[in-house]
């Protein structure tokens, strides 16, 4: 049993107020792998206590200096690769052949650091100075699927900033949350900078949100959580960033290459066993070529291998928790009641996999847009294939949701293609499978959020805006940037 037993508040690794221990359960082995000590309400007081009496100075940082942190932060992160990739294959199932999910946190740190280099923080505009300045004291409050990536950005982009920061794992990810705050202190980051309390929601993350001595708090997680901690904010009108619930469409225009289109569309989906915010878990195909797709969608969902994440053959491991393979598995089980075609997975559990919460890959087809599995968050391995008469009906299907963190649209008629990721109303929307980049935006319409996470935008999350009036000649004129 690996044992996690402190908190890390102002440079130190301490005890929390009144110990209490959680044990983290191995989704593959259905077994305790690991105990961490949860904090409460006053540790995060003593987390939020530290990280306001550091900001004072760590705020005068100049950019110079907090780039070489960064630097050195990414010198130790990627010595500990090997440790976090068998990590979070133990504590939320993520086979260890998915080295993005433990590579991809360096390169943000390096798109933060370059972002930081060319970033101006004055600039004149008209008759005055715009200034941009540090928020503050930052909650940062991540979730389990991107355990580690996710605490990275927010927490590299606060660096980047010159905020300091009180940061809460999800607790199924709690121990990786711990390694985390092992390489910031082995980067020497100053103390007081990053604090770490684990605890529940219920205790630390709502002390956090109502705290009046934190000036922002960046949530990512569900959209019920969501509107909880924007709510608990409010009352001391704190910035806040909230990267929440998706149910993205994938719209296959009549040109399309199907068969690309399908066997993206299940890749990206079941990637991370479903368990991702952006997944294009709706398909919507014309609906003469609805069966054309069939056989490309069964062919690459079964080309999957379920098994235990630290095999490196193992191409999906199990979902995190009994409580979420029971939602998605309940989610199915609606999709059979409400009248849905599976054409391949379902409830039961794969073949020669009797223990761990593992999810069969799984298809429907015949779905309508009041269904269950169409409208909800499934977050499992579960794509919901809806039928659409003409492009206007495709909009109308997929702009029908309370979401709008993604959007898909494959199409051979770029010009016609455009006008349908035109009215996508979703934060991100890629063309024919075109990957992301680290540099851009990422946020949601609607109840997929408020704000948004990376490069320059990302950046200015964390950041105040002040008008200087009297010293206009002493900044470059640089409007654009302050529009």
């Amino acid at each position: 049993m690996r044992q996690y037993p402190h908190l890390y508040i102002d440079g130190r690794w301490t005890e929390p107020t009144e110990p209490r221990a959680l044990e983290l359960v191995d989704p593959t082995r259905e077994e305790p792998f690991a105990r961490v000590t949860l904090g409460d309400a006053a540790d995060a007081d003593r987390a939020v206590a530290a990280a306001r009496r550091a900001f004072d100075s760590f705020s005068t940082t100049s950019p110079d200096d907090r780039i070489a942190l960064i630097d050195r932060v990414i010198d130790v992160y990627e010595s500990h690769l090997d440790e976090f990739s068998e990590l979070i294959a133990r504590e939320v199932g993520i086979p260890v052949g998915n080295r993005a999910q433990v590579t991809g946190p360096a390169e943000h740190m390096r798109v933060a650091r370059d972002t930081l280099r060319a970033y101006p923080f004055e600039a004149r505009v008209g008759g005055a100075v715009v200034r941009r300045e540090p928020i503050g004291v930052c909650a940062l409050i991540s979730p389990w699927n991107w355990p580690i990536q996710t605490g990275v950005i927010k927490a590299v982009y606060a660096l980047a900033a010159g905020c300091t920061m009180v940061a809460k794992p999800s607790l199924n990810s709690a121990a990786s949350g711990a390694l985390l705050a092992q390489v910031l202190h082995e980067a020497e980051v100053p103390p007081g900078v990053f604090n770490l309390v684990n605890g529940t929601g219920r205790e630390v993350g709502d002390r956090l949100s109502h705290h009046p001595d934190v000036d922002m708090i960046s949530f990512t997680g569900s959209t019920a959580a969501g509107k909880l901690v924007g709510a608990a904010a409010a009352g001391t009108v704190k910035r806040v960033c909230l990267e929440l619930g998706g149910k993205s469409a994938n719209i296959v225009l009549p040109d399309a290459d199907l068969e690309q289109a399908a066997r993206w569309n299940i890749r990206r989906a079941f990637f991370n066993a479903g368990q991702s915010c952006h997944a294009p878990n709706r398909m919507l195909v014309h609906e003469s070529q609805v069966e054309q797709v069939v056989p490309f969608l069964v062919d690459e969902a079964r080309r999957y291998h379920l098994g235990d994440p630290l095999e490196r053959t193992t191409t999906m491991g199990p979902v995190v928790s009994a409580a979420q393979f029971k939602s998605i598995t309940d989610h199915i089980q609606s999709g059979l009641d409400e009248g849905a075609r599976l054409v391949t997975g379902g409830v039961e559990r794969p073949e020669g996999l009797d223990r761990g919460y593992f999810v069969q890959p799984t298809v429907f087809t015949g779905v309508t847009p009041d269904m269950t599995i169409a409208r909800e968050e499934i977050f499992g391995p579960v794509l919901a294939v809806l039928p659409y008469r003409d492009e206007d009906d495709a909009l109308r299907i997929a702009n029908d949701s309370p979401y709008g963190l993604g959007g898909y649209v494959f199409g051979g008629d770029r010009e016609n293609a455009r006008r349908v990721v035109n009215g996508l109303r979703a934060g991100r929307v890629s063309y024919n499978g075109a990957a992301t980049d680290s540099y851009t935006p990422m946020g949601g319409y609607k109840q997929s959020g408020i704000g948004r996470s990376m490069g320059r935008f990302g950046l200015e999350e964390y950041l105040e805006v002040k008008s200087v009036y009297g010293f206009e000649d002493e900044a470059q004129e640089l409007p654009a940037l302050f529009g």
